[in-house]
């Protein structure tokens, strides 16, 4: 037994029990036996280590070369400050506005920014469109910054052995991008490893096919509605409602006219076509292999969300060829119910048709809800209308929508649907709502909310217009916060011209 293993045994067993042996170089008057272990053990640590012959490693590969330039200097500070905390909130504005121009951050800054991603997910896609290329290789050298190489590493995309050996993260990456530049390859690709992917994966990887969907995918859409995974039928069922021309759109297009059909009617001596409602009477497999659930998910009755759900994934074009009309003249026709003749299955009629125009991206229904005075009460829905309009159209009907609804807490719903910048109609109507909010002390709450969305998509334009309102309110901070953000958003934008 040599001396180190006698030191560790000493310690395992104690020292009243065995005693260490004494080192030549340990001094005589040690009296405390532990104390003596201890200062044995690191001089003979020492010894060991001085031992040791150097290894050898494989050189790193440098860094490649970067094809766009960095920031300006003085973005460049400013970046510096918003990584050291402060204003954080408008990092993703800044990395945004720099991959836009084709700048890149300065490789200085990389780890911090890189450690920011670590932490907060909904930053990667932005860092990796301005870390550059020396971003994703320092990715490649720290295994906490390795979602980079997922999320943004060109090289890592386009290895052709990513889908077979890859992580996770970077099989999503790879289907990503080929079902961008070449669907039908990346339906290939999923279909040969398919039968031995884990529910979750399978999930995952068929939202990818929300890219460049097709009529080439309704075969395998149509499969998967009977997957053993129930996210992966629903993710199914979704693309399947999205998809042109479908054998699934004329399955719900048959089911939707079952529950309406037009009607002429005499109301006080004038015709009139009415839209009468009779919802599904019943649940049966087929409707469920379809994505409609038994349950709805909100508190109504079965049948309502039944015809909810049917609308919603039903062709729009079904309305304007039955009835032989533009989008906005059937959303103004009158609503009644089959049974009782009222006109409460009106707001379902109209939900449905909103959650179809989301789905399909329909710019004509959304615009025909939004401007037709429906009786869908669920501001959540109008406000995700908005989102399929054209980004020149967006604007004016956000800020019609916010006077139109009753209530501060709507006003907040929308808004927080509402992605900037917020400029032109819409940021005169925040504005408004500002000034009007900080009149009146009962809504010092909805005031510090509307704040909180405005600084990070308010136009930095409207400063000047908040500087007055904030020397007549100077004791509002959520307003003083405002206006300092968005003068440090202004300067910000100045600089990476």
């Amino acid at each position: 037994m040599n001396a180190w293993t006698e030191h560790v045994s000493a310690a395992l067993l104690g020292t009243q029990r065995r005693p260490a042996p004494r080192l030549p170089e340990a001094p005589e008057d040690a009296a405390d036996p532990a104390g003596r272990l201890l200062d044995q053990a690191a001089v003979l640590t020492v010894r060991r280590r001085a031992g040791l012959i150097a290894g050898t490693a494989e050189p790193i590969a440098p860094a490649p070369a970067e094809n766009a330039p960095p920031v300006p200097p003085e973005a460049t500070r400013r970046l510096r400050q918003i990584l050291a905390g402060e204003r954080a909130r408008v990092l993703p504005e800044w990395l945004e506005r720099t991959a836009g121009l084709g700048y890149r951050v300065p490789a200085g800054l990389l780890p911090d920014l890189l450690e920011k991603g670590r932490t907060d997910r909904t930053l990667r896609p932005l860092i990796a469109r301005a870390a550059g290329r020396r971003g994703v290789w320092l990715a490649l050298q720290n295994t906490d910054w390795a979602y980079l190489v997922a999320v943004g590493g060109e090289d890592a995309a386009d290895d052709p052995g990513g889908w077979e050996t890859g992580t996770r993260a970077r099989r999503i990456a790879h289907l990503v991008r080929l079902r961008a530049t070449d669907p039908p390859a990346a339906l290939a690709a999923l279909r040969a490893t398919w039968d031995r992917e884990p529910a979750p994966d399978r999930a995952v990887f068929l939202a990818t096919f929300e890219r460049g969907l097709s009529a080439g995918d309704e075969e395998f859409l149509e499969a998967a509605l009977d997957d053993r995974g129930q996210d992966v039928r629903r993710i199914a069922a979704d693309l399947l409602a999205r998809l042109p021309g479908s054998a699934y759109g004329r399955r719900m297009a048959e089911r939707a006219r079952a529950c309406l059909r037009g009607e002429h009617r005499t109301v006080r001596l004038r015709a009139q076509q009415w839209i009468v409602v009779e919802p599904p009477a019943g649940h049966d497999d087929t409707m469920q292999r379809d994505g409609i659930p038994f349950h709805a998910a909100e508190r109504i009755g079965n049948r309502a969300g039944w015809l909810r759900e049917v609308l919603a994934r039903t062709p729009l074009a079904t309305w304007t060829e039955l009835f032989d009309m533009r989008p906005m003249e059937v959303v103004c026709l009158p609503i009644a119910d089959a049974v009782d003749h009222d006109v409460h299955s009106a707001k379902d009629v109209h939900l449905g048709w909103a959650r179809a125009a989301v789905r399909q991206r329909d710019a004509e229904w959304a615009r025909a809800l939004l401007k037709g005075g429906v009786v869908v009460d669920e501001v959540e829905a109008l406000a995700d209308l908005l989102s399929v309009l054209p980004a020149g159209e967006r604007d004016g009907a956000a800020a019609d929508l916010i006077r139109w609804v009753e209530g501060q807490a709507d006003v907040v719903r929308v808004l927080d649907r509402m992605p900037g910048p917020w400029t032109g109609e819409l940021a005169d109507a925040v504005v408004a709502s500002l000034l009007t909010a900080a009149r009146q002390p009962e809504a010092a709450r909805f005031l510090a909310q509307l704040c909180r969305l405005a600084d990070e998509r308010l136009t930095p334009d409207a400063v000047s217009r908040l500087d007055e309102i904030t020397r007549d309110h100077a004791a509002s901070w959520p307003l003083t916060e405002l206006t300092e953000t968005l003068r440090f958003r202004h300067h910000m934008l100045e600089e990476l011209r």
